[in-house]
C-alpha cells in the first residue's frame, strides 16, 4: 500500500517543537522512529477526538513508557469524564494487560474547548474550531513563523448543498495547508452514509477555495479505497484545479512536507 492504512497521527515539526495530532495507529510508527532517533522525547498531543480510530495508537507508543520524557496531551472533555479518564479507560482489563499508570513518561493532561487558541511557547499557536462529527471533534490550527497548518479530519458538510461549514472555512482561512476529511466520493456519501460524520473530494475543493487555501491534503481514507482509486481522485481533483493557484495532494504515510 503505497498510501499506507493506519489510522490518523499527524508530526508537526515547529523549529525544536514537536507537536503530534492524534494517536491513532500510526503513533506506534512515530514512536519507533522517535526512539531510533535517540535522546530524550517531548511534545505536545493534541487529540482531534476519542473516538477508537484517533487514541488506538497511544497504549503502543513506546516513548511514553520511558522516564524522562514528557508529553502534554490536549483533548475535550465528553460527559462525566476527562481526558484522562478516558484514555486510562482503554487500558483498562479485559481490554488491555497494564494499565496507563505503567507509562513512566512525565504525562500531563489538559482540557480544551473550541475557539480557544493555546500558546505553546516557542511562538507556537494551537487554534480549535468545533467540526461536525458524532460525539464532536475539535478541528485544530497550527501556527509558527507566519506560516499555517489546518487538520479538520472527521467533519461532515451540509448534506443539502448549503455553502462550506462556516466553522471550517473560519478556521482555515488563508492557511498555507489544510488536511481534509475525504473520505468518501459524492456518490459514496449519498448512498447512504449521510450522517456518519464524514465528508467527500469535492467538497474538500469547495472549502479549500472558500477557505483561499494553498495546499489542500485529501485525508481519512476509507479503508476499502486501494491506491489505484485514491489515484483516480487525485487525477480528478489535479485536473479540476488545473487553472487554480490550489496545489492537491493525496495524505500518505511517511512523506515529508514543508508548510
Amino acid at each position: 500500500m503505497r498510501y499506507g492504512g493506519n489510522t490518523p497521527c499527524i508530526e508537526v515539526r515547529c523549529g525544536q517543537r514537536l507537536i503530534i495530532l492524534d494517536g491513532g495507529t500510526g503513533l506506534r510508527c512515530l514512536g519507533q522512529s522517535l526512539m531510533a532517533a535517540g535522546g530524550p522525547v517531548e511534545a505536545d498531543f493534541f487529540l482531534s477526538h476519542l473516538h477508537w480510530d484517533h487514541i488506538q495508537g497511544i497504549p503502543f507508543f513506546t516513548p511514553a513508557f520511558v522516564p524522562g520524557n514528557r508529553f502534554r496531551i490536549y483533548g475535550e472533555r465528553k460527559g462525566d469524564r476527562g481526558l484522562q479518564a478516558v484514555l486510562e479507560g482503554q487500558m483498562t482489563d479485559p481490554n488491555f494487560p497494564v494499565p496507563l499508570s505503567i507509562m513512566r513518561s512525565d504525562l500531563s493532561f489538559h482540557e480544551i474547548e473550541p475557539w480557544i487558541g493555546v500558546e505553546l511557547g516557542d511562538g507556537v499557536t494551537v487554534r480549535t474550531a468545533p467540526m461536525n462529527h458524532p460525539n464532536g471533534c475539535l478541528g485544530l490550527r497550527v501556527e509558527y513563523g507566519g506560516r499555517s497548518l489546518v487538520y479538520t479530519t472527521d467533519t461532515e458538510h451540509d448534506p443539502a448543498g448549503g455553502p462550506p461549514d462556516p466553522n471550517v472555512v473560519s478556521l482555515a482561512q488563508d492557511a498555507d495547508a489544510l488536511i481534509y476529511d475525504a473520505m468518501y466520493t459524492e456518490a459514496q456519501y449519498r448512498g447512504g452514509r449521510v450522517g456518519w460524520g464524514h465528508s467527500t473530494f469535492s467538497e474538500a475543493l469547495r472549502v479549500a477555495r472558500a477557505a483561499n487555501v494553498g495546499t489542500l491534503y485529501f485525508f481519512h481514507h476509507d479503508p476499502v479505497h486501494d491506491d489505484a482509486f485514491l489515484d483516480e481522485q487525485l487525477a480528478w481533483a489535479e485536473a479540476e484545479t488545473r487553472d487554480e493557484p490550489l496545489e492537491v495532494r493525496m495524505a500518505a504515510e511517511g512523506p515529508l512536507f514543508e508548510v
